[in-house]
């Protein structure tokens, strides 16, 4: 087993847009490791299509933008988080230009070409074509090159935080490539590791979004809340070949029309705003004409918009349905709902600080209370940005007085030994994804997730005994996280006895007239 230790002021877990622009900031201040399980640019931020939601033109307005996010929000919102995020937006939008990040503008004009997403009362989600995450990942990136103070590790993955007396000192990182378990030693650990929808067998989401974050800091004692409240992005493509490529909101920002099988719409049925209503209420529409019907898809069609303008407008996803034999200009395409983001994840507040000292949680790993129960369309990247500042502000304070002379003791494997059951592992992986997908989705039940809890808790305790048997690897790890990030979905649906945003359970159909926030710790869980 690896002695290797690596220390550092500022550990950064995780590289999206979250993780990348804290250590860019950080770096002003100290030292900064960068470890990332895959490559650098494997993350969510590269798949956010849409763009970022910030106030920039004159027609809209600050208070415009918070009343929208409180709205989709249902009621859950923090208003506080929601205003300070909001007015930081038009900053945060300046900074990444600076960086790098060139979005779209129109033809012939200074002004931004500003889109139209559910929810939104006025055009302000500012976009690269539609490929925004990937532009301001590639960004950063080049930014992140030619800073001294940054080291990069990829192909690294976070086992477990370090904590002693309810502070984190850093982690336990195993290096893909050699199978060894590292050392990182940090004055303050910064959890980035993004989202959960691999948790789900339907997601828009990349292979590296199994929940680390959100499992590693629940087993050093730092609170989750509101993990029951997943987004379940109305379009993904339809197709056996190409898995969890999103058809962005966007399209129907542009007039987009979603079909049954019949080839009629119905989304005007369920809401005033039709195509554009708040994502909970077209996921769960296309749920039910999906059940009605028997259909294994929708149909998202705007092909009667100019075929050169959408091949202009959206370029990745022409040239990707067109890969899959559809051409989007002349057919619409086929669509189902999956699980794209977490509304719920760390308990935070506004600088990104958990309840555990030298622990910070920032982008969809953490949850300040900003999209309540339900995100408004592409505000995931702006609360990205501004808890990233925010959070690197408060980290630089916080290294001025804290000492990393505490040493983390060497990695024991026990009496662990190669495992020669790895098909049990992905037939795990499999069922636990199946699982909540079936159970645990868009339309939840209380025998649904009774069943599922049951099923959850034999197979959580089945895998960790795994994981104390055989020496650990990357599947290992990412099954140990998944199981719980899972269970704890579980267990916090089931506290909560309301339909609200994107949680709905049939046996509570209504809203509650008591709104709160469900909040789980490592030790206490008032739900069985």
């Amino acid at each position: 087993m690896s002695d290797t230790i690596y220390s550092s002021d500022f550990l950064v877990i995780g590289s999206g847009l979250s993780g990348l622009l804290f250590a860019l900031k950080a770096a002003k201040h100290g030292t900064v490791h960068i470890v990332t399980k895959g490559r650098l640019s494997d993350s969510s931020t590269v798949r956010a299509q849409g763009g970022i939601a910030a106030v920039v033109s004159s027609e809209d307005s600050i208070e415009a933008h918070i009343q929208d996010t409180l709205r989709v929000g249902d009621g859950l919102c923090h208003y506080d988080v929601v205003k300070s995020i909001v007015k930081a937006g038009p900053e945060r939008i300046r900074e990444l230009v600076d960086l790098g990040v060139n979005f779209s503008r129109g033809v012939n004009s200074d002004e931004y070409e500003l889109g139209l997403e559910g929810g939104h009362s006025k055009r302000r989600v500012l976009h690269v074509k539609d490929h925004t995450g990937e532009d301001i990942e590639i960004a950063l990136i080049k930014q992140i090159e030619n800073v001294a103070n940054i080291t990069i590790f990829e192909n690294h993955m976070a086992v477990n935080l370090y904590a002693l007396n309810n502070r984190v000192y850093g982690a336990y990182i195993l290096d893909v490539n050699t199978s060894e378990v590292e050392r990182f030693l940090a004055k303050v650990t910064i959890l980035a590791t993004g989202g959960a929808g691999r948790v789900f067998l339907y997601t828009s989401n990349p292979d590296v979004a199994t929940g680390d974050g959100i499992a590693m800091a629940f087993r050093v004692g730092a609170s989750v809340m509101n993990l029951e409240m997943v987004q379940f992005h109305p379009t993904l493509l339809f197709h056996p070949k190409i898995r969890s490529f999103l058809i962005s909101e966007a399209l129907r920002g542009e007039g987009a029309r979603l079909l049954g099988p019949d080839g009629k719409r119905f989304m005007p049925n369920y809401h005033k705003d039709a195509e554009l209503a708040p994502r909970d209420v077209v996921a769960r529409a296309i749920d039910h004409e999906l059940k009605k019907t028997g259909a294994d898809n929708v149909w998202l069609d705007i092909s009667f918009r100019d075929a050169s303008y959408i091949r202009e407008r959206f370029p990745q996803i022409y040239e990707t349905c067109l890969k899959a034999g559809i051409d989007i200009t002349k057919e619409p395409i086929p669509v189902v709902p999956a699980a794209h983001y977490m509304m719920g994840g760390v308990r935070v507040d506004i600088n990104g600080r958990t309840d555990v000292a030298g622990l910070y949680a920032i982008g969809e790993t953490a949850c300040t209370g900003f999209h309540g129960a339900n995100r408004l369309a592409s505000n995931s990247l702006l609360e990205a940005t501004a808890l990233a500042h925010n959070a690197s502000i408060a980290a630089a304070e916080e290294i001025k007085s804290k000492s990393s002379k505490i040493e983390i003791p060497p990695w024991d494997p026990g009496e662990a030994t190669d495992s020669d059951e790895l098909v049990v592992i992905s037939h795990l992986w499999e069922e636990i994804r199946r699982l909540m997908i079936n159970y645990v989705g868009i339309v939840r039940s209380n025998k649904r997730l009774i069943r599922a809890r049951n099923r959850i808790g034999f197979m959580t305790r089945e895998i960790n005994q795994f994981y104390w048997d055989f020496v650990i690897t990357p599947d290992l790890v990412e099954l140990r996280n998944i199981s719980l990030v899972a269970e704890l979905i579980i267990k916090m649906a089931r506290m909560r006895k309301e339909s609200r945003g994107a949680h709905y359970n049939k046996d509570f159909p209504d809203e509650s007239s008591q709104i709160v926030d469900t909040i789980m710790r490592k030790g206490y869980s008032p739900v069985n």
